[in-house]
């Protein structure tokens, strides 16, 4: 199946997924949109912003499962439980093994912020937390650490100050818009 429908086809699973929770697949297709937009600003190759772009629609996947099993979705939580979920809606659309092996590590580490291995981890982690500044209505006193400690990617950075009028001296000097 060609990279754009399977990624269509994945939205579709996922959407069904959190059938009846419009906060849950908003967010998704939120991070999945900005995710998008961060890569194709930084210039990531075709392969690695597919396999982006498929962890993004399904990086919360394990908060159901975590919900059911223990009554919370703690990231901790939702790192245990996505990957299963993941793997099993990609093998079902006929994802290669490459794919899903990468997808799942992703999912399985999207709230873990040490040793951040790629492009894909890192913006998915910087999308994630730009729409959960957001949702979570965050001041700035607490979006400017985290900026600092997070963020790396030059559009994920110019993004972030420009979503909530962060003025930060780190030597940013913003992007071509």
């Amino acid at each position: 199946m060609e990279e754009k429908n399977f990624l269509n086809e994945l939205m579709g699973e996922a959407v069904s997924f959190f059938r009846g929770d419009p906060r849950r697949i908003q967010h998704l297709m939120k991070v999945h949109a900005i995710s998008r937009w961060i890569a194709e600003r930084e210039g990531i190759d075709s392969r690695t912003q597919f396999v982006l772009e498929a962890a993004a629609i399904v990086h919360d996947v394990g908060i159901k499962p975590a919900e059911e099993k223990f009554g919370a979705c703690s990231g901790r939580l939702q790192e245990q439980e996505g990957p299963a979920v993941a793997r099993a809606l990609m093998e079902r659309l006929g994802a290669g093994q490459e794919t899903v092996e990468r997808v799942c590590y992703l999912v399985g580490h999207h709230h873990t912020y040490a040793g951040i291995d790629g492009a894909d981890y890192q913006i998915l982690v910087e999308a994630d937390f730009l729409v959960n500044f957001y949702e979570d209505q965050l001041d700035t006193e607490v979006i400017r650490p985290a900026y600092e400690r997070i963020f790396r990617t030059k559009a994920g950075k110019w993004l972030c100050r420009e979503m909530f009028a962060l003025d930060v001296q780190d030597g940013s000097d913003g992007i071509e818009t």
